[in-house]
């Protein structure tokens, strides 16, 4: 990571206090795609923050990333309406298919997976998005397809 873009973003910012933590934070995550350890050291100089607790704050909220996303980027939602219809299932069949677990990203770098509260899509649950491209009506039995098409994307893309 190039904490000289980090610190331009902090620059933004000059005589922040805590209360920017989580707008610094989220811009930080926008430009780089996760928090690493230095990002979080540096923000916590900036704001004259123990870097423990600038990593507690950014662990409580779960939109924040601590290992740089996969090229595709999952997002699965589990919202009312797709927890009713069956996201729960779903879950499972894209761990199985990935062998990951939510906030991971395969060895390969190819894929990584997000628990999502809602997409708001709830028309089409239970829905999935890569990398923001929707998939609605989403089965247990459809994931190993939706897989194997961003897996041949990969392959032709590489």
């Amino acid at each position: 990571m190039n904490l000289g873009e980090v610190d331009a973003i902090l620059n933004r910012y000059p005589n922040a206090a805590r209360d920017a933590l989580i707008p610094i934070l989220q811009e930080v995550q926008e430009h780089l795609g996760f928090l690493d350890r230095d990002a979080v050291v540096k923000i916590g100089q900036h704001l004259h923050l123990p870097a423990s607790k600038v990593y507690g704050v950014a662990t409580f909220y779960n939109q924040f990333r601590f290992h740089p996303p996969g090229r595709f980027h999952v997002q699965l939602c589990r919202g009312t309406a797709c927890h009713v219809k069956g996201s729960a299932k779903v879950l499972e069949a894209v761990q199985r298919a990935l062998k990951l677990n939510p906030g991971e990203t395969t060895r390969d770098g190819l894929f990584s997976l997000e628990v999502v509260a809602c997409i708001g899509a709830c028309g089409l649950a239970p829905v999935i998005s890569v990398n923001g491209e929707f998939h609605g009506g989403v089965t247990p039995d459809s994931v190993k397809r939706i897989i194997a098409e961003y897996r041949e994307r990969g392959r032709k893309d590489a």
